[in-house]
């Protein structure tokens, strides 16, 4: 099946927020210390609205399947990418549409001009470890 990656909309904030709830709810990270309980998780599109950010989602049939981002890492190195909620339904996954949308995503990075992108998950995510070996 086909896919499509686009920018985030303001329409896409709720149905997004949904898909990585259910996902963190998948791994028992449904709680305080992750993505759950972010502030911005509501309101993506307006959080990635700025020039040194962006997120996209993925779409299969005008559905969101899941999406991920970058957005500067605050750290003392300003050329420094963060890969972020990075999300793909389960009945998505291995299917090369993580890979389509990372790779998506570092082209942009270099557009913007970072010359690297830190990125961290946690151990139950597996395939998502394996995606970024």
């Amino acid at each position: 099946m086909t896919f499509e990656i686009r920018k985030i909309q303001p329409q896409d904030n709720t149905r997004l927020a949904a898909i990585i709830r259910q996902i963190l709810a998948e791994f028992g990270a449904n709680r305080p210390g992750f993505a759950w309980s972010d502030p911005e998780l509501d309101t993506l599109s307006e959080a990635y609205s700025s020039e040194s950010s962006i997120y996209y989602v993925v779409t299969q049939q005008q559905e969101i399947v899941g999406g991920a981002g970058i957005a500067p890492f605050p750290c003392e190195h300003p050329h420094l990418c963060e890969l972020q909620k990075m999300y793909l339904l389960p009945d998505q996954r291995g299917q090369g549409i993580g890979k389509a949308l990372i790779d998506k995503l570092l082209q942009i990075a270099q557009v913007k001009g970072y010359h690297g992108c830190y990125l961290e998950t946690f151990d139950a995510m597996r395939s998502a470890i394996r995606l970024y070996e």
